[in-house]
């Protein structure tokens, strides 16, 4: 039974905060090495995934892993290896008038349950950041990659093993749908769910989880082009949120431009024209941009093509009058992911940053950069949209709580 399984990585993640850091540090870089020389077994068990996929669905991207992923992978393990371990660290200290000592000391959440789809990497993202902050993990992929999947459980079991520490560190729970309900409802032995992947997969734990969770909210992401915006900044940071790569949550799914700056459309968006993105763009941006952008790819927009996260090479445009329309667009279609503003002008700018509700907010660059190695906080297990407890990349820190520590010499308190 499930339940089983998860009292022992309960009893298992006990074990973890007593690991010194050093072992921690040894671990993340045998398991590094040990998946780059297991790349062809990696890519063996990917192939099988993606034999099952239409190589036209979104997700294709997210399940592909090639040599240069598993390399990336490797070296983000190594990252969190080289990042101080969060644990025990003093958040709070202080001695009251009874003599009574106080420390507030940073602890693991214990078990932490990820829900996620085809997203291979975020089994070893995952375990790295959970490893090295005394978490125990309870996996829970999809279908899509359960051969990818496995092999990488496979990979981490070994180093465990050769480490003398207990695997129920690291559960794999069965891919299939059904099981989903299980985990959620595993209040006993799981601390926290944070579930990665659609926005229907995120609603669907959110409200049927017994277990506290942590949303990592889909990206709807803006990026607004201000009336003083610099044209060459703009072209090119649209283009980099665009199109650097499109399956992933901090890609821009609607840019927003100042009327007075509709006749830069065609500039702004040649190299995404080039790319192949289509545009659906509102009636000015529409009659700004389709005599030069190709005929195919730019059609009218709808009122859906709003508040969508495309995951792919798609992309709405809204034409506004003001900053304050830009915001106000945003705060509709927002899921307070990130979103960026271009400009030069600093009472727009400040007017923007003080009032866009999300996670990151951007000026003059692009939403490519919400990642928490891009952060410099090393892999991160998603990025949370909400506002209790972490928000953001979610790295080494943010999964983790505080206890705190009462040193005294006899004191009681008084009746």
């Amino acid at each position: 039974m499930l339940q089983d399984q998860f009292a022992k990585v309960q009893t298992a993640s006990r074990s973890l905060p007593l690991i010194p850091e050093e072992k921690m540090n040894a671990v993340l870089t045998d398991l590094a090495d040990h998946l780059v020389a297991n790349t062809k077994t990696i890519l063996t068990a990917n192939k099988s995934d993606l034999d099952r996929m239409d190589s036209a669905d979104p997700k294709h991207d997210r399940l592909l892993l090639n040599e240069e992923r598993i390399a990336g992978i490797a070296s983000e393990m190594k990252n969190v290896a080289s990042l101080p371990c969060p644990l025990g660290e003093i958040l709070e200290e202080r001695t009251l008038e009874n003599k009574l000592h106080l420390q507030k000391i940073r602890v693991p959440l214990g078990v932490i349950g990820i829900i996620y789809e085809a997203r291979p990497n975020v089994t070893f993202d995952v375990f790295s950041l959970c490893f090295k902050s005394g978490n125990a993990c309870v996996l829970k992929g999809s279908s899509d990659a359960k051969d990818s999947n496995e092999a990488a459980v496979k990979l981490i079991h070994e180093i465990l093993k050769k480490h003398d520490i207990d695997t129920d560190v690291c559960f794999l729970m069965p891919p299939e749908r059904e099981h989903v309900q299980t985990l959620l409802s595993a209040k006993k032995y799981v601390d926290t769910i944070i579930p990665r992947g659609s926005q229907g997969l995120i609603d669907f734990v959110t409200e049927n989880s017994v277990v506290p969770v942590i949303e990592t909210g889909a990206g709807i992401c803006h990026t607004y082009f201000d009336e003083s915006a610099d044209r060459q900044k703009g072209r090119e940071i649209i283009t980099n949120a665009k199109a650097r790569r499109v399956s992933v949550c901090n890609a821009l799914d609607c840019l927003i431009i100042h009327e007075s700056r509709l006749s830069d459309l065609p500039y702004l968006m040649q190299k995404l024209g080039e790319a192949g993105c289509t545009i659906y763009a509102d009636p000015d941006a529409y009659s700004a941009l389709s005599p030069d952008y190709p005929a195919k790819l730019v059609q009218e927009a709808k009122k859906e093509h709003f508040g969508t996260e495309f995951l792919s090479l798609k992309m709405s445009i809204k034409t506004v009058f003001s900053v304050e329309e830009a915001v106000d667009h945003i705060t509709k279609y927002s899921s307070k992911h990130s979103e960026a503003i271009i400009s030069e002008d600093q009472t727009s700018t400040e007017f923007f940053l003080k009032n866009v509700d999300a996670s990151s907010v951007y000026h003059n660059t692009s939403t490519a950069f919400t990642d928490g190695a891009q952060f410099g906080l090393g892999a991160e297990i998603g990025i949370s949209t909400q506002k209790l407890h972490a928000r953001g990349p979610m790295s080494l820190r943010e999964i983790t709580s505080y206890k705190w520590l009462i040193h005294g010499d006899g004191q009681v308190r008084p009746v």
